[in-house]
């Protein structure tokens, strides 16, 4: 499988996916047309001119899942797959309301190129229980795509040790998901990307990863380090 897993679709100080172009550029190699996946966000057409404009600025051609007649034909037929971000339970609830899952996962285990950024790269995992969104819809189920062997928490932010807020950190909230789960989670901070290929899966751009698993103190993984799903 080839997975690209963006943790946010813009960093601070640049614009939508400027801080990817280079390695969405190299993962997507001749694939010169995508299909985007927009059900994350509730305008789907502004969302689908979103993404369709940058991407023409990258030379790729786009067509938005939602303006096709036959959803499943279309992922049976694209080049490469792209999942924008947004609310995940509503990307979720989506999918399953289309019966999109299944063929999805099916197309990128035989090698189609799948980008998922922020709630793209939630549903790319085993389930969304590790995303950062408001249940907003109620899908059938958490189980999701199960394309990559980690949970990943998106966005991630590390405890400030000045801070006087008293609610929880997102690293005690990721300890509690391990109280009741044991796939490890990859805290992916904004800047930050997981690129899989050939049985690896190698931390990308300019942040590193903190990692959650069960009986041990989380850790940090720099750039370039191997997650190694196998």
């Amino acid at each position: 499988m080839r997975l690209l897993l963006i943790s946010a679709s813009a960093v601070h100080g640049s614009g939508y996916l400027d801080h990817a172009e280079a390695e969405i550029r190299s993962f997507l190699g001749a694939v010169r047309r995508l299909l985007f996946v927009p059900f994350a966000l509730y305008d789907r057409n502004a969302y689908a001119n979103k993404a369709r404009q940058r991407f023409a600025q990258m030379g790729y051609e786009v067509t938005s899942l939602h303006e096709v007649n036959d959803m499943r034909k279309a992922i049976r037929t694209a080049e490469a797959v792209f999942v924008g971000g947004g609310n995940t339970f509503r990307l979720l609830k989506s999918l399953y309301d289309f019966k999109l899952l299944e063929v999805i996962g099916e197309r990128v285990r035989g090698g189609m190129p799948y980008i998922g950024s922020s709630a793209g790269s939630n549903i790319a995992c085993p389930t969304i229980r590790t995303t950062n969104d408001m249940p907003i819809v109620e899908p059938p189920s958490l189980a999701a795509l199960n394309l990559f062997h980690y949970q990943i928490n998106p966005h991630y932010l590390a405890p400030d040790p000045s801070s006087t807020r008293m609610g929880e950190t997102r690293e005690e909230r990721l300890l509690q998901y391990l109280e009741e789960n044991e796939i490890p989670v990859v805290g992916l901070p904004e800047g930050a990307m997981i690129r899989c290929e050939n049985g690896e899966a190698i931390l990308k751009g300019t942040r590193g990863a903190r990692i959650f698993k069960r009986g041990i103190p989380p850790f940090e993984l720099d750039p370039g380090a191997n997650l190694r799903v196998g």
